[in-house]
């Protein structure tokens, strides 16, 4: 039993030194020369070391804009898009009406398309309103998210249906039941939501890429790709960026970890 133990922790740091010697290595790389890089018998710790990367991250690509632009349309499409989901999970799971059980199955069979599919028709709802360009041709289509419902229904329905009724007894509306009773109950949902949106956002390439042209509000994921030149790539700018970008998630993840798994169990639940 203690020999299985032992290899058991021997394979969980195996796994552990896999996923972590790669951002180590990018990390003391973009304090690095794109000759020191690319040498074949270079080291893991760089020699010399240099700031001169992530001096010229700024200076000649405005990356610190694409970053708070990134910041910016992250949060607001996190925020807004957890509210839109506890509001609609909390109707899916507390209020009975003709047809729920298939507008719910509808919202599910969203998570079943590829999010490449609806591409070309957001495109072109977003040509027709004249948003191409804007914040808004981000943030939008974003607002609801399927598996945001689904995650928020299988949380709610867990609570207890007479503790909402006595609140209304009390004179409580649905609203207040909503905002004082659901939401603060929902935390761990709330957390969970919260890391794999803001990851999503802060990540997503694609869609940027295609709606927005104005390098004063383009993304911080569209901006890495700045580094990869006709001729060659600034390898030392590229991994400077990417250390600079991978920070918010860091930060995410260390707020939300301990309701995270709670979450996830909750939500996959009823």
């Amino acid at each position: 039993m203690k020999t299985k133990k032992i290899l058991f922790n021997l394979f969980l740091l195996f796994l552990a030194l896999v996923t972590v010697v790669p951002f180590v290595w990018m990390l003391l790389s973009s304090f690095a020369t794109n000759q020191e890089i690319v040498r074949v018998d270079g080291g893991l710790f760089p020699t010399p070391t240099t700031l001169q990367n992530y001096v010229d991250v700024q200076e000649k690509f405005n990356f610190m804009r694409m970053f708070f632009n990134s910041l910016l349309i992250s949060v607001a499409i996190t925020a807004i898009t957890i509210y839109s989901s506890a509001l609609v999970g909390f109707v899916f799971a507390k209020f009975r009406f003709r047809g729920r059980n298939l507008l719910f199955g509808v919202v599910l069979s969203t998570m079943m398309l590829p999010w490449a599919v609806t591409i070309i028709p957001k495109y072109e709802m977003m040509m027709d309103f004249g948003w191409l360009d804007s914040y808004k041709a981000l943030i939008i289509p974003a607002m609801v998210s399927g598996f945001g419902i689904f995650m928020f229904r299988q949380s709610i329905s867990q609570i207890s249906d007479e503790m909402l009724e006595a609140a209304r007894v009390d004179g409580a509306t649905d609203f207040f039941i909503f905002h004082k009773i659901i939401l603060p109950m929902s935390r761990n949902t709330i957390a969970s939501l919260a890391i794999f949106q803001f990851l999503w956002s802060w990540e997503d390439f694609l869609w940027p890429f295609l709606v927005i042209n104005d390098e004063n509000k383009q993304l911080i994921s569209v901006g890495l790709r700045m580094f990869n030149g006709q001729y060659g790539t600034d390898y030392g700018g590229l991994f400077a960026a990417t250390s600079i970008s991978i920070i918010p998630v860091i930060i995410v993840y260390i707020i939300f970890q301990k309701q995270f798994i709670a979450g996830v169990a909750t939500g996959s639940g009823k």
